[in-house]
């Protein structure tokens, strides 16, 4: 079984003794029930990492750990894979940052789509993009991750235009694509966006605007997915092609 992972706001000193208190050592010692002689990996979510062993779990929330290996950092990977996510109705949300942090993705972009039933305003928008977050600390850990995606604000289609602009590759999933994705040409480094529309599909307009800035429009398959999978699937695919599943 692989080490479990817990994030961390500091290493510590040169000590030789690091305790995890806090949500993250109830966790580890109520949930995972840890114990004396089990490796578990600490990190900052931003790629920095280390090794430890448990010394002792203390209480219901606290964990020692002790035998603090070296501090490593996991290099960004390349090319590094953006996700534009048109905003689900309900949880689907969650759902949709939760599979995608799991499968690899590098960073996901909330995307107001004129076309979107939900609409984030006020403390809601707030509260939304803070669960956003929250989904992806934790599928992070759960899928062993040391490099969490990066969560952006939510985007506007000029903003998201831009961000196709400057990619290496731009991909807007979308049924009336003549090409699939399985099979365009795929740059070895630099960053991919892929733009995953909403329930009600990405308007004409919209597309318009991102084939202008030079996306290109594809199709994954014969189904249509719902806006909660597709950018799984799509970024699945993306992350096999690029040989970072190899």
């Amino acid at each position: 079984m692989t080490k479990p992972v817990f994030v961390v706001d500091r290493f510590g000193g040169a000590g030789p003794e690091f305790v995890l208190d806090g949500p993250e050592g109830r966790h580890a010692v109520s949930v995972k029930r840890l114990r004396p002689g089990e490796d578990v990996i600490l990190t900052d979510g931003r790629g920095l990492w280390r090794e430890g062993v448990v010394r002792a779990a203390e209480g219901k929330d606290r964990l020692v750990v002790t035998d603090l290996g070296e501090l490593h950092e996991e290099a960004p990977e390349s090319p590094r894979i953006t996700v534009v996510q048109a905003l689900p109705k309900g949880d689907r949300g969650e759902l949709a940052v939760e599979m995608m942090t799991e499968v690899g993705v590098d960073a996901i972009v909330p995307w107001a789509a004129s076309r979107c039933i939900t609409q984030w305003r006020g403390e809601r928008g707030l509260k939304t993009l803070a669960k956003w977050r929250s989904t992806v600390r934790e599928a992070g850990k759960q899928s062993r991750r040391v490099r969490f995606p990066e969560v952006a604000e939510a985007a506007s289609t000029k903003e998201v235009a831009a961000l196709l602009a400057s990619a290496d590759l731009g991909a807007v999933l979308h049924e009336s694509g003549d090409a699939a994705l399985a099979a365009v040409e795929l740059p070895v480094a630099g960053e991919i966006v892929l733009v995953v529309g909403p329930e009600g599909g990405v308007s004409p307009e919209e597309l318009s605007l991102f084939v202008e800035a030079g996306a290109g429009a594809y199709r994954l398959g014969r189904s249509v997915l719902r806006t909660s999978t597709a950018g799984t699937a799509g970024a699945a695919l993306l992350l096999g092609r690029t040989g970072r599943w190899a």
